[in-house]
């Protein structure tokens, strides 16, 4: 982790299918975004390690909301959290979906969606997250998707959405997109 825990390690419970963003794609990802996340509000979707949110958190975001249905895996997040004395994290055991249509219209700075990968349901998965992570964002916020396959720009465009920067580690293909100006 960067910032204000640097060299933090973050325990990850051994749970099946639990796999946290890679620190050489979180990296990547702060490099896209900017070190500086100072006054930025951040909803981390499917938290799972909390990784993602930890982060934007650690290098100076004002607020963020770590979403995690998993009871073991919100427990987990507490302690970790308690043990950063990171006060401005708020974390709730929740349904992503929920959370991101409840948030509709409050202009967030960003949303991190890394869902869990599904046999068979991953397009559908990601195909509501990103829709309701475009009706959080502000006009000028940006959704970081992690899917084990690319969206092109012509899927995301009908969502509002746009490719600002992709790539991929191993199995997993990452994207940092921004609303789309639609004309």
């Amino acid at each position: 982790m960067g910032g204000l825990w640097k060299r933090t390690p973050l325990p990850v419970p051994d749970q099946p299918g639990l796999r946290p963003t890679p620190g050489r794609v979180r990296e990547t990802l702060f490099n896209w975004l900017g070190q500086d996340m100072t006054g930025l509000r951040f909803i981390d979707a499917f938290a799972g390690s909390g990784a993602l949110g930890l982060e934007a958190a650690s290098r100076g975001a004002k607020e963020v909301w770590l979403v995690e249905k998993d009871a073991q895996l919100v427990t987990n997040l507490r302690r970790t959290v308690q043990k950063l004395g990171a006060h401005h994290v708020r974390i709730d055991k929740a349904d992503a979906f929920s959370v991101l249509s409840q948030c509709a219209g409050q202009k967030w700075d960003g949303v991190f969606l890394d869902p869990p990968f599904l046999d068979g349901e991953n397009d559908d998965i990601a195909l509501r997250a990103l829709k309701a992570a475009k009706e959080a964002v502000s006009p000028a916020g940006w959704v970081y998707l992690e899917s084990p396959r690319e969206w092109t720009a012509a899927e995301l465009l009908p969502l509002g959405l746009a490719p600002h920067r992709q790539g991929k580690a191993g199995q997993v293909h990452y994207a940092l997109l921004t609303v789309a100006e639609l004309s």
